[in-house]
């Protein structure tokens, strides 16, 4: 069994999601105009990050980490730390939605890769706007249901 992850600053994931967010706004934009090709691989390179957040974690996401180093010392502490176990779901979650614009994409259908960014977009800036984390609610609703343990 792996040892449980350290808490994270909350704060973290809404930074990274407004990353995200902005990030998945190009690839909608790039669909649009038509850059069919510049919107699939971005939006692989979102897949990719979203899988290294799933997989090592919300705490060790590339952008946790420019937050860490970065932003998190001018900021007062925060007042508690979160478990790393719903923002890391929430990862996978978009890892999930992306990898089907990706898949999609590939197989032809370009349409897909603006509709799973535009999908996720709505994801990240709740995310990072509202401190609404879609995935993170449907973790708890997985916990709480014990199809998951938390």
């Amino acid at each position: 069994m792996s040892k449980p992850r350290p808490p994270i600053d909350p704060r973290g994931p809404r930074f990274s999601a407004a990353i995200t967010a902005a990030l998945l706004l190009v690839t909608v934009f790039l669909s649009l105009v038509g850059a069919s090709a510049s919107a699939l691989v971005l939006l692989t390179v979102l897949a990719g990050l979203f899988a290294w957040g799933a997989i090592a974690g919300a705490g060790r996401h590339p952008y946790g980490l420019l937050f860490k180093r970065f932003v998190r010392p001018r900021l007062a502490p925060p007042l508690e730390l979160e478990d790393q176990a719903p923002p890391t779901f929430a990862q996978a979650v978009g890892l999930a939605v992306t990898l089907v614009g990706v898949v999609l994409g590939v197989v032809g259908i370009p349409e897909a890769v603006g509709a799973a960014a535009a999908v996720a977009f709505v994801a990240a800036f709740l995310n990072a706007v509202f401190d609404y984390c879609l995935g993170c609610q449907v973790y708890l609703l997985l916990v709480r249901a014990r199809v998951i343990r938390a």
